[in-house]
């Protein structure tokens, strides 16, 4: 599956020569039941394969689509904690993952990675604590986690802690960040690419996907598919409450009859 692009920047390395993730495959023949969690999800149960061809790739798709159940799998079978963290971080304060890791298969290219790190903006506060508990504040820009706001902790793992040449998995980084912070976020994610960075993101965010040249994945009623960004109800829902926010207002209020 390949999603369609945009605006190809010339400055970037070759797709095929930068990955470090290149492919997930479903080991379907080893699936004990696709009756079963995490299978019963479409998209997870429809899987087959998903290939990484550029250095960013989003998957959208409404709540409990498996999002962040395939994002888990793809983080844990790289070897970073499942709530969260870089491969040194090994804490566990609630074994909720699921087994999908066990038969996905991750193809990975030779290239070296030099940096990894797995966000999940639901348990970033534990990330926090254990950065403090491990004495790493430094790598994160001095101050603790936990001493500044919920935004203002993100973008200072972004900035400080993402170092480049890295594999970054995050899932919904924008549920701490303002539309200005994500804006800012979106520059910073840049800068990392041209680094020789790659990003996997389930996001909501039609902000964070408007990335140029990256790909979109659809997870809903079926495997994974290729979707264009003006495409994705993200950006059309948004679209339409911007240019008609009396008119959708009224109709979402019941205002249009006198109703309060």
């Amino acid at each position: 599956m390949t999603a369609k692009t945009r605006n190809a920047d010339p400055l970037m390395p070759a797709y095929n020569a930068r990955n470090f993730l290149i492919q997930a495959t479903l080991l379907r023949d080893h699936v004990p039941s696709f009756e079963a969690y995490p299978f019963t999800i479409p998209a997870i149960g429809g899987l087959d394969e998903l290939k990484f061809e550029k250095p960013v790739t989003f998957l959208v798709g409404e709540n409990g689509a498996g999002k962040s159940t395939l994002l888990e799998a793809i983080a844990v079978g790289w070897g970073l904690n499942a709530e969260g963290g870089s491969r040194n971080f090994n804490f566990a304060t609630r074994a909720s993952h699921s087994d999908l890791t066990q038969w996905l298969r991750l193809s990975r290219s030779p290239r070296r990675v030099r940096d990894s790190f797995f966000l999940r903006a639901e348990s970033f506060f534990n990330v926090a604590t254990q950065v403090d508990n491990l004495g790493v504040g430094d790598s994160y820009g001095g101050s603790s986690l936990h001493e500044q706001s919920h935004g203002e902790s993100f973008l200072a793992l972004f900035v400080n802690r993402f170092r480049g040449e890295g594999f970054y998995v995050l899932d919904e980084p924008e549920a701490a960040l303002s539309p200005q912070r994500q804006l800012a976020f979106l520059s910073r994610m840049h800068d990392l690419v041209r680094q020789g960075s790659q990003f996997v993101i389930a996001t909501h965010s039609p902000i964070l996907m408007a990335y140029p040249d990256a790909d979109i994945f659809l997870m809903a009623d079926g495997p994974p598919r290729p979707i264009d960004y003006r495409d994705t109800e993200h950006y059309t829902v948004t679209r339409n409450f911007l240019n008609r926010t009396e008119q959708m207002l009224d109709v979402l209020l019941d205002r249009s009859d006198g109703g309060s």
